[in-house]
């Protein structure tokens, strides 16, 4: 039977003020999509967490910011949001959409964005429970081309992820078991050398892989907040510098390939191994990548060929005078460029960035932030300087 519950509190006057800025604003644009965070606090513990960044990481029981027909009222009418065309993320920054006080309000959320006809990528990130009762009604939504994306880390140390990644890894087996509608990604993340990168460690998450649709993998982001947090809690640092990109090392990301090589599949050597996250979403619902990450082409080298194809038949550069158009419209200075990999732009950030790119389905690169050959976006962290450059 259906436990019901009543919607969280919301906060107070108070307990606003006490937020940092970038928590009241509620919508966010991501590489991934527009992301909805209405509900903050989280209960979970992940030393991690990108919470520190926002100084709320003690806030433990969720708390809403404004009812959920409000939230979406302002996604949709978003200056970003564009129907059917711009993918969304559900509590993504501040919260886990599958905990029992949250859930409530991301199939509230969903069930709006459905009611509105709305065919936008959906992606839903959780490392909680979640139970057949879920499935059905994730199955329920008809339009949206929704995603549930599971985090597993596999990391064993309780001081820096008090979780059991075996739940993670039980909702992933339930979640695809249950698929009809909905996919499901193994989010493998984050992979952090000397701690969850053990052979038993690659292994495990080879297994798990046979439980989705689609496995990305990737590593920790680690900034000053994060580092400031382990080193007060006497936890050891994975690293010596913190990153403004998430850090991945050139190492393991071989000892990952090397275990997933499979020689005789011809058509899929790597399975359904992707190294970004929106590349793994498009292949689960048999779309070529809303982020146009075909333009990077040693991205693509572990794509299935029939992903490749697809992506390659979808993938056209925009004609310079369109794209300097539409990026001038945004505020972009200097020239525009668009190479063989990217729409190059300067003095936008992010969110502009982002909009341009999933409009046109094309990288949009900031000049002054490189991305440098085969490090695919990520830190210099764990990556020779002679192979980082570009060709």
């Amino acid at each position: 039977m259906t436990t019901v519950r009543r919607p969280l509190p919301l906060l107070t006057p108070e307990q606003r003020a006490g937020l940092r800025s970038e928590l009241t604003e509620v919508i966010e644009y991501r590489k991934s999509g527009l992301s909805l965070n209405h509900i903050v606090g989280c209960p979970l513990d992940c030393g991690y967490c990108v919470r520190h960044l926002f100084d709320n990481f003690e806030m433990k029981v969720p708390r809403a910011l404004m009812s959920d027909d409000e939230a979406v009222q302002r996604l949709v009418s978003h200056r970003y949001f564009r129907p059917h065309v711009t993918p969304v993320q559900l509590f993504n920054r501040a919260t886990d959409p599958m905990l029992a006080n949250v859930k409530p309000h991301t199939f509230n959320v969903l069930a709006d964005l459905d009611r509105r006809g709305l065919t936008n990528h959906v992606l839903v990130i959780t490392r909680w429970r979640v139970n057949e009762e879920d499935c059905e009604r994730l199955n329920g939504f008809r339009h949206l081309r929704l995603t549930v994306l599971v985090t597993h880390s596999g990391i064993d140390d309780q001081r820096i992820e008090p979780i059991d990644s075996t739940i993670a890894a039980e909702s992933l087996r339930t979640l695809y078991e249950n698929a009809v509608r909905y996919r499901t990604v193994l989010y493998w993340r984050p992979i952090v050398p000397g701690l969850n990168d053990s052979d038993t460690h690659l292994q495990r998450a080879r297994d798990l892989c046979e439980h989705a649709h689609a496995t990305v993998f990737t590593g920790l982001f680690f900034r000053r907040q994060i580092a400031e947090y382990y080193q007060a809690h006497g936890l050891p640092l994975p690293y010596e510098d913190t990153a403004r990109r998430k850090i991945l090392p050139e190492q393991a990301e071989s000892r990952i390939l090397d275990l997933f090589l499979r020689p005789r599949d011809i058509e899929a050597p790597w399975g359904r191994l992707f190294r970004k996250t929106s590349c793994a979403v498009a292949h689960a619902h048999g779309e070529p990548d809303y982020n146009g990450h075909y333009g990077i082409r040693e991205l693509c080298t572990i794509c299935p060929l029939g992903q490749i194809d697809l992506c390659a038949g979808a993938w056209k550069a925009p004609h310079a005078a369109e794209a300097t158009d539409a990026a001038r419209a945004l505020g972009a200075v200097g020239d525009v460029e668009v190479t063989e990999r990217a729409i190059m732009v300067e003095g936008l950030d992010e969110p502009p960035r982002y909009f341009l790119q999933h409009g046109f389905g094309y990288q949009v690169h900031d000049r002054a932030r490189p991305h440098h050959y085969r490090r695919h976006g990520r830190a210099e962290i764990g990556w020779p300087g002679e192979e980082a450059s570009a060709p």
